[in-house]
């Protein structure tokens, strides 16, 4: 899906391209919708795709094991299923603006996002304490940001990370999301290990259930877990 580079959105976005493709499963693929240039793109995804599904397992299971939570894959199958956005965001002579965003404060609706930042030039901010901290790109690194899911798996022992990205007057950026989640036809909902002596935060849904809750909230800091709180 791409933005229009010669618009400026009225909400302060910038024309923010970006392209974004279903990877994991394989069978979960439409490679009709695969660019097919460079005549490269499709290897070099795929090979992208399976390593850092790797790392997220494994990050997933460290997450399992410092909770305790005695069967791993109870956290790791947030790692079965994956997507990717390519983000593009151009020079923006209007970005001393304070509202004028490439992406607006939110947290990912995922169980884990593992962020490529492409570029030297910095973007990503997360808050803290009120106020936007910067990330600072680290070439080959890969920034890692927990999704309101793995919140609610965990009882909110493990916090979604609410960031957003804002634009440079004179450089492009580039940055590679990838996100990962649990398939179609699996529950989400708090661990029985995560909630211990304490009281469910948050509902239990299938993964159909939330993917329609997702599509249909605004892009709007916290809204998802607020929806999934239990009054």
């Amino acid at each position: 899906m791409y933005a229009n580079p010669d618009h400026y959105d009225p909400d302060g976005l910038s024309p923010t391209q970006r392209l974004f493709i279903l990877t994991q499963p394989p069978s979960y693929r439409d490679l009709h919708l695969w660019p097919s240039r460079p005549s490269t793109f499709k290897n070099c995804l795929e090979s992208y795709s399976v390593e850092v599904q790797r790392v997220a397992g494994e990050l997933l299971g460290a997450m399992a094991e410092n909770l305790g939570v005695r069967d791993h894959s109870d956290l790791t199958r947030l790692a079965a299923s994956q997507s990717v956005r390519m983000n593009y965001y151009p020079p923006c002579p209007e970005a001393h603006v304070d509202r004028m965003l490439g992406l607006s404060p939110h947290s990912d609706a995922v169980g884990l996002t593992l962020l490529l930042q492409v570029s030297k030039v910095p973007g990503l901010q997360i808050r803290r304490k009120g106020g936007w901290v910067p990330v600072t790109p680290l070439p080959g690194a890969l920034v890692v940001n927990v999704g309101d899911v793995i919140e609610v798996f965990t009882n909110g022992k493990y916090r979604s990370v609410e960031h957003r990205a804002v634009v440079n007057a004179r450089h492009e950026r580039m940055s590679i999301a990838t996100f990962h989640s649990g398939k179609f036809g699996t529950m989400y909902g708090p661990l029985e290990e995560a909630v211990g002596d304490e009281e469910p935060r948050y509902r239990s849904v299938s993964v159909e259930e939330y993917v329609k809750l997702v599509v249909s909230s605004k892009l709007d800091g916290k809204n998802i877990m607020d929806a999934m709180k239990i009054d």
